[in-house]
């Protein structure tokens, strides 16, 4: 059985563990080699704290939340989530988990607010009902608590993933260090601007599934390659170009956004069987543009599939040596390494 046979078997084995709607079909494959052409970068390993907040209830016994809800368990969500990255970057992004801390406590709010653990399980069985606002919690002082920016200094760790719980307070992805910039959420300051480093905290959910992190990642994308590309202007912002879908222009749709597939009408539209010509497999191809568009649908990218489209979307990013313009063809390089963008 082939190497990339087995890499697949991995993959489904573990999205098989999650609760989550059953995966569409795979997508037809494009015709052309899925491969680009020239030598791959050298993979890159990336160290990550994993903090996890499961506070005990007191009225349910002390079981701890995440056991309590039924959702899914955060370090399996976490080693898939990296075997996708690993997989959409054909290699290149190599996440490790070198520490994971749990932690029997809730997030204090910026305001200093913190719930009771059988306030928060109230707050999150009545669907949001009694919520405390403003929901941003103190990342200050989650650094200082964790040493974060002396680990990140000393080269122990690269970025941090934290999982909560909904009303927990994070954002999807936040940048800290100096010189940070907007990454899906505005650039931490104080503590957060601390140390000589640059890195990202990712934010998860286990009430979610591997589609909605790899969601928080494509905007992470997203803000990362639109700072790379802010110079660029017409053609020559390459990271604009992919991201053209019919709806915005008509008859000339490339790979989209995270939101919109190349025939999304709406956001979150992956699901559509609307025909429309996209150049999207041209992508794989990176350098080489110069590919003919063909009709696709949500059939291409998983019919509706949060996971599948995504995973689609992640895979077309450029990842390939050399460097157009003064901007690597590798834009993995700059999205798992803020150090990297200027």
């Amino acid at each position: 059985m082939g190497q990339d046979n087995l890499w697949q078997q991995f993959l489904n084995w573990l999205n098989s563990l999650f609760k989550s709607a059953p995966a569409s079909p795979n997508p037809p494959q494009p015709t052309r080699n899925p491969e680009p052409p020239g030598p791959p970068p050298q993979p890159v390993e990336r160290s990550v704290l994993l903090i996890v907040f499961n506070p005990h209830i007191p009225s349910e016994g002390g079981k701890p939340l995440v056991e309590i809800m039924g959702w899914n368990s955060p370090a399996l969500l976490a080693q898939s989530y990296a075997a996708h990255l690993q997989d959409s970057s054909a290699g290149f992004a190599r996440y490790s988990i070198v520490q994971t801390v749990e932690v029997d406590e809730i997030p204090v709010k910026a305001d200093g607010y913190q719930y009771t653990p059988d306030e928060l399980l109230g707050v999150l069985r009545n669907h949001g009902a009694g919520a405390h606002q403003p929901d941003t919690a103190d990342y200050e002082q989650i650094l200082m608590d964790f040493n974060i920016p002396e680990m990140v200094d000393a080269g122990q760790v690269d970025e941090v993933w934290m999982f909560a719980f909904p009303y927990g307070g994070f954002y999807e992805s936040r940048m800290a260090g100096p010189g940070a910039f907007f990454c899906n959420a505005p650039p931490l300051g104080g503590a957060g601007g601390a140390g000589t480093r640059r890195y990202v905290i990712m934010g998860f959910n286990p009430e979610r599934g591997v589609g909605e992190m790899l969601e928080s990642f494509g905007h992470r994308c997203e803000d990362t390659l639109r700072r790379v590309y802010r110079s660029k202007t017409g053609e020559a912002n390459l990271f604009e170009r992919f991201c053209r879908y019919d709806q915005k222009y008509p008859g000339a749709a490339e790979v989209g956004t995270i939101h919109f597939a190349p025939n999304s009408q709406a956001d979150y539209d992956w699901g559509n069987p609307r025909m429309v010509p996209s150049r999207c497999d041209t992508w794989l191809n990176f350098p080489d543009l110069g590919g003919a568009a063909r009709p696709v649908n949500c059939v291409d990218w998983g019919s509706g599939d949060i996971r599948l489209h995504h995973a689609w979307w992640l895979r077309r990013l450029p990842h390939v040596s050399g460097e157009i313009g003064g901007i690597r063809n590798n834009w993995w390089g700059y999205i798992i390494d803020p150090e990297s963008v200027e």
